[in-house]
């Protein structure tokens, strides 16, 4: 039986949240209705929680971060059935552009990603398109399952970027993403993984993840790159932060012929000064990568299931929806959580 109202946690202004009783989706014949049972916080989440992104798409109601289990299907739907859990990939494309065609539809002009451009999982039900819906078994609980979504990202970036066995990286910044590019970068073989880090419970985190070094004085970071990588700088050095004297920082810790992936959202005007003739005298390349897709999905919940990542630092702070101004208000209130989710039914 579907309900006709639900639960949601509506964002009707910037850093304004309302618990409000909305219509239930409705879904298509060719999607899903997904009861939702967990969600994690996002960075994204905080950027449309402050106005900084999607602020035109308000009222919204965020969240991408999902797990749940199947209620009903659409009649076109042959291949998943109600009862199932499930995750989904949140990128919708048009399917039919330039970039839809060469599966890069995170560039496709009309892309629409679930939470983020339209209504999303901080709610009892969302409905997806079913060949964007992933199922999988007992294996892991929500608590894991809901984390596949931010570490598809880290699994695209990888390859975005390259990543080699035995290559040295530097992940500046080890908050919730940093952390996860340390451990991608660990499980792929880089050697040495150098993580730069002011806070020092993310620090601590950061060691226990896997980073072999660990730099909390941003004064010494480039000498101790440089010691650490036999005086070159690193092959590939990831921004994870955001901010654009990192950015800058980030360019000066590569060696000649290094890369540098753009990780960090910022805010749309932020531009930072580059040497286009240091670029091209030392063969360097810089490249961008915003969210995880497709097969990247599959991989990172394939890992998840394997324990191939430390996730326990991800899943200690569990909150309920209607606790979800409060948690919004002071998310950076305590850096050991390196995730905050938010538990919207029981299974």
């Amino acid at each position: 039986m579907i309900p006709e109202l639900m639960k949601a946690a509506v964002l009707t202004a910037p850093k304004k949240f309302e618990i409000q009783q909305v219509p239930v989706p409705a879904y298509g014949d060719d999607e899903v209705l997904i009861r939702v049972t967990q969600c994690s916080i996002c960075g994204t989440d905080v950027h449309i929680y402050n106005g900084h992104y999607s602020r035109d798409k308000l009222p919204l109601i965020p969240g991408h971060e999902f797990t749940g289990e199947i209620l009903a299907v659409g009649r076109n739907v042959s291949t998943l059935t109600p009862g199932q859990r499930v995750i989904a990939d949140i990128n919708i494309g048009c399917g039919h552009c330039f970039y839809c065609r060469r599966n890069e539809l995170l560039n496709c002009p009309e892309i629409r990603q679930l939470g983020i451009h339209t209504n999303g999982a901080f709610a009892e039900y969302v409905a997806v398109p079913a060949r964007l819906v992933i199922p999988f078994g007992d294996a892991i609980p929500d608590n894991i399952a809901c984390l596949t979504e931010p570490f598809s990202c880290v699994v695209r970036a990888s390859k975005k970027i390259g990543l080699k066995i035995a290559e040295s990286v530097v992940v500046i910044g080890a908050g919730p993403v940093g952390n996860m590019h340390i451990q991608m970068a660990r499980l792929l073989g880089a050697a040495p993984v150098i993580a730069v880090e002011l806070n020092p419970q993310r620090a601590e985190l950061a060691r226990r993840c896997g980073a072999d070094k660990v730099i909390t004085e941003p004064e010494r970071a480039l000498e101790q790159i440089k010691q650490f990588t036999e005086g070159r700088g690193a092959d590939v050095v990831i921004e994870s932060v955001g901010h654009p004297e990192l950015y800058k920082q980030a360019l000066t810790f590569m060696r000649p012929g290094g890369r540098l992936l753009a990780f960090g959202l910022t805010d749309a005007e932020t531009e930072i000064a580059i040497k286009p003739l240091e670029i091209i005298l030392q063969e360097q390349m810089i490249q961008g990568s915003v969210a995880g897709m497709g097969e990247d999905m599959h991989q990172a919940l394939h890992l998840l299931t394997h324990q191939r990542f430390i996730t326990s630092p991800f899943c200690e702070a569990v909150h309920q929806l209607e606790d979800i101004q409060q948690v919004f208000s002071s998310l950076f209130a305590n850096p050991q959580h390196l995730k905050i989710q938010l538990r919207i039914a029981q299974q």
